[in-house]
């Protein structure tokens, strides 16, 4: 099989030939530039040139061809460009603004992490103050110029598969522009400002959807959502309240995924199996990260119960195995890992969420080593 064939075979839940990896196609599955930069230099390999960002605020990078060669990889990335008009800046050397007038702090030895937002100092917010936020144009023509060309490029000179990653998704921005305990609260103590913040953010993200595969999606074979729904113990809010006030936004932006006939790769850490159900009937193809960490995300219990209509894209261990455990340890759980998930397809195999800069070289290596191993036996 290609690279593509091996990851829409295992989303269509058709055995590939292995189990195929994934290191770098999207912005929950990536590596840190430190964690590459050190696992390059263990493996012999040259420091240049220097790595393109994949995601610049969290340090992600876009492994160069001697990794992806290396390592096999299936699946490529594809992300949306800048805007034209971007209102934002850096307002500092480690604080920046975004278009959203998210601001974005850098601490010491880390990355950026959200700080403030546009309403998130706001008491009692309310539909005038949405009516008077400048916001942000998804048919700014910076965002797709080149995009089908990258597509066409990417679909045509490689035999990965092409991930089409777009911007973050509802509950993220609602998240980073109102705040995470002020949104939460909104909605159901100033639920007619949450829907208006939400409708919002769901048109601005399905038209740039829209736009997006309509110039480029026959080059395209996966769209990434990032979302986060869980906490390590549970959901992150009840599923009756999310199934009233968010899941009618969510289908409709997964609709627009879906006319286009794309897969549909979700992104949400934490416990989320009171979620899956909901997942799978808005045509979601594959859950990310399957953060194994968390309560009742087993993953043998997962693919007993979900994996006809499911395939899951992540889950080994980013919490304890891979920054603490030995080279031994990380192949016993991705063995263990194809086991509970590569039955019949419908797994990608991936570490939960980026690699860290505190996970050794030797370990990202016996990751991708004993995929390659122990998942052409599955």
């Amino acid at each position: 099989m290609t690279h593509r064939e091996r990851i829409l075979s295992a989303l269509a839940h058709s055995a590939p030939d292995r189990v195929p990896v994934d290191l770098g196609s999207t912005f929950s599955t990536s590596i840190n530039a430190q964690a590459y930069t050190s696992l390059r230099a263990w493996l012999g390999l040259t420091l240049e040139p220097t790595p393109a960002f994949l995601l610049s605020r969290a340090a992600t990078v876009i492994p160069g061809e001697d990794i992806v060669s290396r390592f096999s990889l299936d699946a490529r990335p594809l992300v949306i460009g800048a805007p034209e008009r971007d209102t934002g800046g850096y307002l500092s050397d480690n604080t920046y603004m975004d278009e959203w007038g998210v601001t974005w702090t850098k601490p010491a030895g880390g990355h950026f992490i959200n700080s403030d937002g546009p309403f998130c100092r706001l008491d009692s917010p309310t539909l005038k103050d949405l009516e008077a936020f400048a916001w942000p144009d998804p048919d700014d023509p910076g965002r797709y110029r080149g995009l089908r060309e990258r597509a066409k490029l990417l679909h045509e000179t490689t035999d990965q598969a092409v991930v089409l990653n777009l911007w973050v998704g509802l509950v993220h921005l609602a998240q980073f522009v109102r705040g995470f305990a002020q949104w939460l609260e909104d909605l159901l103590a100033n639920p007619v400002f949450a829907e208006g913040l939400m409708e919002r953010i769901m048109d601005f993200w399905t038209r740039g959807a829209e736009r997006a595969l309509s110039e480029a999606g026959e080059f395209i074979d996966v769209v990434a959502i990032v979302e986060d729904l869980g906490t390590q113990q549970g959901p992150l809010l009840r599923p009756e309240v999310y199934r009233r006030m968010i899941k009618p936004h969510h289908r409709i932006m997964m609709g627009a995924v879906k006319r286009h006939g794309k897969r549909l790769f979700l992104h949400s850490c934490g416990s989320v199996t009171a979620f899956i159900p909901d997942f799978i009937e808005m045509g979601v193809d594959a859950l990310n990260p399957v953060q194994v960490s968390a309560a009742h995300m087993d993953t043998k219990k997962l693919k007993r119960e979900y994996g006809r209509d499911l395939s899951f894209w992540g889950a080994v261990d980013t919490g304890r195995v891979l920054p603490h455990g030995t080279p031994a340890d990380v192949r016993d759980e991705v063995k263990r890992r194809i086991d509970d998930l590569a039955a019949d397809g419908g797994y990608v195999l991936a570490a939960v969420h980026n690699i860290q800069a505190d996970v050794p070289p030797q370990n990202v290596a016996a990751m991708y080593d004993a995929a390659l191993e122990y998942g052409a036996a599955a």
